[in-house]
């Protein structure tokens, strides 16, 4: 089924800062190319971190240097360079003042990375969140539930609660984000300013259909040019999005319209099916997920309230 066409593909340099389109990009089993080979890292905490705790890095943008060659990745990237809020640029190349132009913009001692090798795990370790830290992220009050966090993998869980990124990509879960102009124009109509920029996707399709067109897809494999991705869970939203950043006001009814009406979704988290090339203009075409007969739906609704009640418990074990 046709579903649209691709509008526009983004990459980002760096974790948590403004990022770059481009016009064609070959995705493999990690990620875009190029895709967030760099990130900042809290010196003190001894992980790396991301605009949910420091938000002012979504003041900056990325850009590389040079075109990056084929074969780029963990242990292997190439400079960049940031430019900051007061429009003064830094390179990759110059680390010192790069990491004092950071730490002053934060007001913590932090420093830029490059993504590790993959064998280096103990560099992709993060900080078990406190539930105080959950609640600020998410704008949440105190006697309001924590994110529901059921529809990702177990594996995944385990894996995000060691690792502060999955291993090989400094991203926050999968390798893939992706958001329709469908969305974008439903939650538009419901107050605030949905410029694509807020949420950070990698890959935007312009869609003719209604509503959240992309929460349909959920279990789906879409098709564009050689790439295949599958559609996992959707992608459950911090108060980034209302946030400052470059070239974009803040803007609180942006989260409003999210809670309100998308229950904090906007947009789908994707994982890689077909490594290839994909470009803009390139027609989206959805294979549908999988329809399950009655008892295997009933088990699957089974093991779904099993892993979500795992989840709660394991929230009430989350430091205060």
């Amino acid at each position: 089924m046709l579903v649209g066409t691709i509008a526009a593909l983004w990459r980002y340099p760096v974790k948590s800062m403004g990022g770059e389109t481009v016009t064609s990009s070959y995705v493999d089993e990690r990620a875009a190319h190029a895709d967030r080979m760099w990130a900042v890292r809290d010196l003190e905490l001894n992980a790396v971190t991301t605009a949910r705790r420091l938000p002012l890095l979504l003041g900056c943008t990325a850009r590389y240097v040079d075109e990056p060659p084929a074969g780029v990745g963990p242990g292997d990237v190439v400079d960049v360079v940031v430019t900051f809020p007061d429009g003064t640029e830094v390179a990759s190349t110059d680390p010192e003042t790069m990491n004092a132009r950071l730490s002053e913009l934060t007001g913590k001692r932090v420093a830029l990375v490059p993504l590790p090798p993959l064998h280096d795990k103990a560099a992709y370790r993060g900080v078990l969140a406190s539930k105080k830290d959950i609640r600020q992220q998410f704008g949440l009050a105190d006697d309001e539930p924590l994110p529901d966090y059921s529809m990702f993998s177990l594996k995944m869980l385990a894996e995000l609660a060691i690792y502060a990124t999955p291993i090989g990509i400094f991203a926050d879960a999968y390798p893939l984000h992706v958001v329709t102009t469908s969305s974008l124009r439903t939650m538009a109509a419901h107050g605030g300013d949905f410029d694509v920029r807020r949420f950070r996707p990698n890959i935007v399709i312009d869609s003719p259909l209604d509503g959240l067109a992309e929460q349909e897809w959920i279990g789906g494999t879409l098709r564009a040019g050689e790439l295949g991705i599958r559609v996992e869970v959707p992608t459950i939203r911090c108060t980034v999005p209302l946030r400052e950043q470059a070239g974009v006001p803040a803007d609180p009814a942006v989260m409003r319209s999210v809670s309100t009406y998308g229950q904090r979704w906007f947009g789908v988290y994707a994982d890689v099916a077909t490594a290839g090339t994909v470009r803009v203009g390139d027609a989206v075409d959805l294979d549908p997920p999988p329809s399950h007969g009655a008892v295997a739906a009933t088990f699957g609704r089974m093991a779904e309230r099993v892993k979500r009640n795992t989840v709660k418990a394991g929230n009430r074990f989350l430091p205060r």
